[in-house]
Order: structure tokens, then sequence, then C-alpha cells
């Protein structure tokens, strides 16, 4: 449907727009998006009635091309370096102006969204796409007003993204012709040159991890969230390949979300975003269920190949990227919950996959420790997972998502840490979903069965009574009794037939940990600091 031209223009001006663009779709639904994307070949229909899409050279977001306005607003309170790269005020205006040229002779695609379940936190925000499928991703990860409802807002931020436009280095200030540049003071999020649609979600959590934390005194995180009968609320940090999704896809609690969350001072935990952005290389309905019902009309895949000859996708092939994923609104999944909001959780989990066989497969984590940690954000790579891996490898990611803190990490950790004080009864918990027994290649990894009983335990109170013993090196406690999980398994160093290799194994451990930590040392407080790991240790232990 066509709208207007006065009734798009007064939406599109404030953006620049002097002259209407060929045609303009206003808030088109999910079924006419994914026809006129047919129609733009832009994709193609699979089996199951979702949208297959391409998203060209770029298969991911692209860090080194993310830039920040820096301006009297940001200066002095932005996190400034290889994250967030600062852009000049007067650069961002000329290419923001080169861009709605390009775009004015577009057929364009225009959603009117929010961000944040929590209307308190909301942020209304206007998305213009040269692609058809860019605005049906657009529909299904943001929070979708309901029908009828006036959305002829001043829009809180607004995101203009144009694939098909490419920037000059030379002239605009990028670094190559892709780019997506924050603009705090003008609200606008600049994509451009990328066909990547999870850089319009990222974009928009960077924003709410600046607002978030300097307007509202509420802790934006990297997580999932998930919520029991009892209103138990648990939350789950974790990077890649440590099991995030998997382990809190949970048949027997509601979801709230499985990406982004906010926890505000007094109303508990709400979900930035309408929907899921699911990785699903390897997908199978007996592994995730809930994603698999999930890719339907509506839905779209990303970088996905059929089996030849037919239109079934087939989720082994990589050929494209690893990164395959889908796109789909957050009520294709049976259990969530909307509004997608919860209490204050009563569970924290940190999740890790150790491949050095050092951690525990759970521990409890004091506010010190709790604080530490989630500014390390471990976890480690295996060989065979990326080229010239041929040992596990550390990896470390501030609050479990670095590349889209604005603010130093410090600040994220110093608010959790708060958040633990004014919630005394919340119980942070380390789950280790790596390896035992030795390190990658020695050892072998966690069994799912022990480590879904061993967070049954942590999130249902089995474990309110249980003894703990501190880990020498780590400090954190670890349980000495699990019903369910064999005993030995609970201490690591009883894991490894060589408990002096255990030892030196998990010194070395703590070493990279603290030269990690070296970077922030400077910032953090004592409280962070006294959740490091002890680097010098009797070999006694």
């Amino acid at each position: 449907m066509t709208n207007p031209a006065a009734t798009i223009m007064s939406r599109l001006a404030p953006l620049g727009f002097t002259t209407a663009p060929a045609q303009v779709h206003l808030n088109l639904p999910a079924d006419e998006l994914v026809q006129h994307a047919l129609r733009r070949h832009e994709g193609q229909l699979t089996d199951l009635g979702a949208l297959m899409c391409d998203t060209g050279q770029f298969t991911g977001r692209s860090p080194k091309d993310r830039f920040i306005v820096q301006d009297e607003l940001t200066t002095t309170r932005v996190w400034w370096g290889d994250i967030n790269i600062p852009f000049a005020p007067e650069k961002f205006d000329r290419l923001q102006q080169k861009m709605v040229a390009y775009l004015a002779g577009k057929e364009l695609y225009v959603r009117e969204a929010y961000a944040g379940a929590n209307p308190a936190y909301q942020l209304k925000l206007r998305v213009v796409n040269e692609l058809a499928w860019h605005n049906l991703f657009s529909n299904n990860l943001f929070l979708r007003p309901e029908a009828g409802a006036d959305t002829s807002w001043t829009a809180d931020f607004t995101i203009i993204n144009a694939p098909g436009f490419e920037a000059d280095p030379a002239v605009d200030g990028t670094r190559q012709k892709n780019f997506a540049i924050l603009n705090f003071t003008k609200k606008v999020l600049l994509i451009g040159g990328t066909g990547y649609a999870g850089e319009m979600k990222k974009g928009i959590f960077g924003v709410l991890n600046f607002l978030l934390p300097v307007q509202h005194n509420t802790l934006p995180m990297h997580c999932s969230a998930n919520v029991g009968a009892a209103g138990d609320t648990a939350i789950f940090f974790g990077l890649s390949g440590t099991g995030k999704t998997t382990l809190s896809a949970d048949p027997t609690r509601s979801l709230i979300g499985d990406d982004e969350h906010g926890w505000t001072p007094q109303d508990g935990i709400f979900n930035f975003e309408g929907g899921c952005y699911a990785k699903v290389v390897d997908l199978s309905q007996q592994k995730e269920p809930q994603i698999w019902d999930a890719i339907r009309p509506g839905a779209i895949l990303e970088n996905t190949r059929f089996v030849p000859g037919t239109t079934t996708v087939d989720y082994a092939n990589k050929t494209v990227t690893e990164n395959t994923r889908a796109a789909y609104p957050l009520h294709f999944i049976p259990n969530a919950l909307e509004p997608s909001v919860g209490p204050a959780p009563r569970n924290i989990v940190f999740l890790t996959a150790d491949a050095f066989g050092v951690l525990p497969p759970l521990s409890k984590l004091d506010k010190s420790h709790a604080m530490y940690h989630f500014l390390s954000g471990y976890t480690a790579k295996v060989a065979g997972t990326e080229m010239g891996v041929t040992e596990p490898q550390t990896t470390f990611s501030a609050c479990f998502g670095a590349v889209f803190l604005p603010l130093h990490p410090t600040a994220y950790a110093e608010m959790l840490g708060r958040k633990l004080d004014e919630n005394p009864d919340v119980q942070v918990w380390l789950l280790n979903t790596g390896w035992t027994g030795g390190s990658y290649g020695t050892g072998h990894r966690m069994s799912l069965p022990h480590t879904r009983t061993l967070l049954t335990a942590a999130l249902t109170g089995q474990l309110h009574d249980a003894e703990f013993t501190p880990h020498p090196i780590f400090g954190v406690q670890m349980p000495t009794a699990v019903p369910g999980v064999p005993t030995e398994l609970l201490d690591p160093r009883h894991t490894w037939q060589d408990p002096e290799a255990y030892d030196h194994t998990a010194l070395e451990l703590a070493h990279k940990f603290a030269n990690n930590f070296e970077k922030y040392a400077a910032f953090a407080n004592a409280d962070i600091m006294a959740g490091a790991p002890r680097t010098e240790v009797a070999a006694s232990v």
C-alpha cells in the first residue's frame, strides 16, 4: 500500500528528505513484505514458508566499521578506542545528506516500532529501509505497536539503512565502503554498504547500552532470560558456544527473551526486543525444537542453502557462513511471555566453555567474584572451530558483549555490583559447559544431562543449604554434593589423573585472566579486584 505523500513526507522531512521518494511503504504487514521481497528478487520461499535471503559480502557485523559521533554529549562519556571509534559530526552530516540523496529516487520501506518492553524505558523507533526483507527483519526483531496505534511520533531514534550505498573512505572518513555510525545527539543510526540485517538490531542495542545507564540508572545486559511458575527470573550470560540458547530454552519456564535485557531500579527485567535472532547452523528438530518450529511463514532465514533440487533447507550447509541465522517474532515461541517483562532475577548464570578443564562444572559467586567474572567474560575456543586454532585459546569479552558497550566496561560491572547490593537474595552461578578430566584433547566435554541437573539444582533452590568449598585458585564456591551428579565431578582437580598437571594448568589460566584484566585494573574498584584469581599459589594446592 502506497501512502499519501504528505503523510510520509512529514515523517521523512526531519531526516533531510526534501522531495518525496519514488514510492514509500509504511508499516506493511509481514505477509505483504514477503511478497514485496519476492517481487524484488530479494529472497526465496522455503518449503515451510520462511523467506530465505542472502546478506551479500558481509555475513556478520563489521566491528571495525562501527563509529560513534564524538561531540559534546559523548566526548567525556564514551569509552573511545578500537571498539568505539570516534567520528566527526560534520562528516556524519555530509554522509547522511549523501545517503538521503541516494535513497530519494528509490522504493523505500518505513517501519515504526519500539525497543524496550517496559514503557517507562521504551525507545520509539523509525526505520527507513532500502530492502523489503530488511523491513521485515525490523518488524520481527523490534517491538510492534498494537494494530491501529498512532505512530506519527517524533522518533527517539531513527535508523537509515541503505545496503546499496557505499561510502568513499577518502572523502567520508570511514575505514571501508561499509559503515554503521551512531549519532546520539541527532538520534540517528546510519548503516550503509552492508546487507547484514543484524547491524540494525545490534546498533539499537548499543544505543540502549548508552542511554539506560546514563539516563535511567538501568543496567543493559547481553543475556537471555526466562522465568519459572513461581516468578523466579533467571538470566543467562554467555559467549558463542557456551550453551546460552540451549540452556535458557526450557519448556518448564517461560521465555522473556533470548539476547538483550534491561534491569531497572524498581521494575525488574525487560526484554529490549520483540523477536529472536537465532543461529541455525546444524539446526535439528530434536536439539532445538522451539527454533525449528519458529521457522515458518513470516520468519527470515539468512545465508542458508537448500538441499539440491528442493526448497528444503540444509542447515548443515556452511558454504556461505557458519553464522546462518533465523529472525522471527517472539510470539513464534510457544512459551514466550508477552509483554516480555519479569521480576528482578533470583538467579544469574554466567556460562563458560572452559576448554582447559580448570573451572568447576558449577560454582557459586559472591559479589566480588561476580563482578570480576562479569568484567572478564571468559570462554575458550577449541581446535577445529576456526582456521589456525590448534589448541585451546582463551576468549575474553567484557560483560559478555564488549563490542556493544559505549561506556567503559567497569561502569557496567559496578552497576551489577550495586544491583547485587540492592537485591541480596540474588544468587550468581558460574556454569562450565566445557571440559573436565583434562584439557581439550585429553579430557572430555561436560555431560549435557549433568549440566542440566546442576542448572536445575541451582535454579530451584536445591543448593540453598548445600555445603560449599572454595576453589584454591579462583576462589569460587564449589558444592560438595548435588543430587544426580557424581561427587567426583564437582571438584575439577579430582577428575584429572595427574592433579599436579591440573594445578599447573589452573595457574596458567589464572595468569591469562590477570593478563586480560590489566587493561581494566586502573579503572576497577576494590570490590571488583577482590574477585581476581590467585596467581601465586603453593604447589600443594
